[in-house]
């Protein structure tokens, strides 16, 4: 299934980052986080920001490259509610030139300028959702099992978001060479019924929080009569995309679910207030998986990387890599909640009580 995998010149970019000493909490990669906000008021999907509630609901950062530094050269912001059918989701994209090509659902909408969305409900990286959508509301909606790092991963693309309603707003005119458009908007309401299946109760995550993270591909362009494709080098090979984000994956992969942000969907309704805190848990959670990746790339001191010290919240704490038949575990008792905290071999994260 590797013809899903985006931009393969640049896709094994790896950053590792050097561990000694205990490392200071302050010094992680911490993945943004946004409160969405109830609505009661009926939610007419047309790609516009008209309704009342749109108005009140907070503006996100702005979207970053990918590897957290670069500033795109376009503005790309977002808003989020919900209620209690559909989690709904606002984009505004600066785009002098909007364009797209594809036409038909579920074909490989990023090779067109999209819009994407990705879903892990339980935030253990396996059974997540990914939905993109271009400027002609072309979508495809696609269901992984696990991330493509870890074997056995399947990508089931014939999976739909039933009842999924999308829409785009131009602000300017679609595939026209002879002006300067604004940049178009995506309005994007997605069933609970649906996103909530690969949930362990089913429920929506009121008064919790789900991991998601947003993308947008943006490519240079050519135009040949007119029309617009993506630009080639000299050689005739298609220059690589841009990949703006919401909360940086700080590597050219999407599909590090680790890395993705933290959406808390709070029964406040829209224009209220409410706090969220990433849970301290979270943060050892980093650092497994930053010890899983080690493992997984073979680095040559993946394991006294695990055996050494790490210092969260001010407690030292000290995985373990517990190997089997079938593979192994890192895994490590949180000092905050007295849990175990464990990343299997395959890449699942499990949280579970000592029953010692």
């Amino acid at each position: 299934m590797m013809n899903f995998v985006k931009n393969t010149g640049r896709w094994g970019v790896l950053v590792v980052f050097a561990f000694s000493g205990l490392f200071a909490t302050n010094a992680q990669n911490v993945p943004r986080s946004y409160i969405a906000h109830k609505t009661n008021e009926p939610m007419v999907i047309d790609g516009k920001m008209d309704e009342k509630a749109w108005k009140l609901a907070p503006w996100s950062e702005d979207y970053i490259d990918i590897e957290g530094e670069v500033t795109p050269t376009y503005r790309t912001r977002m808003k989020m509610l919900w209620d209690k059918d559909y989690l709904y989701v606002l984009a505004e994209m600066e785009e002098p030139h909007v364009w797209a090509t594809l036409k038909q659902r579920d074909t490989v909408i990023f090779y067109n300028n999209d819009f994407e969305i990705f879903i892990d409900a339980e935030g253990d990286t396996h059974n997540y959702y990914e939905f993109e959508m271009n400027a002609h509301n072309t979508v495809w909606d696609l269901f992984l099992t696990k991330p493509y790092r870890n074997n056995g991963n399947k990508v089931i693309d014939s999976w739909d978001i039933q009842g999924v309603k999308s829409a785009v707003d131009i602000r300017g005119t679609l595939n026209d060479s002879s002006d300067t458009d604004e940049g178009w908007s995506v309005e994007i309401a997605l069933p609970w019924s649906v996103i909530t299946e690969a949930s362990k109760d089913g429920k929506i995550p009121e008064n919790d929080f789900w991991r998601l993270n947003f993308s947008r591909v943006n490519w240079d362009f050519d135009l040949t009569d007119g029309r617009y494709s993506r630009k080639k080098d000299d050689n005739g090979n298609y220059l690589p995309e841009y990949n703006w984000v919401w909360s940086p994956q700080w590597v050219i992969n999407m599909h590090e679910p680790e890395y993705w942000g933290y959406v808390y969907f709070s029964s406040e309704p829209v224009g209220g207030k409410d706090e969220f805190t990433i849970p301290k848990d979270d943060y050892i959670k980093w650092h497994l998986y930053s010890l899983h990746r080690a493992v997984l790339h073979k680095d040559k001191d993946a394991e006294r990387r695990i055996a050494q010290p790490k210092k969260i919240f001010g407690s030292v704490l000290k995985p373990t890599i517990e190997k089997h038949k079938s593979g192994y575990n890192i895994w490590v008792k949180s000092p905050f909640t007295g849990k175990i905290l464990l990343v299997k071999e395959d890449g699942q994260f499990q949280s579970f009580e000592d029953k010692k």
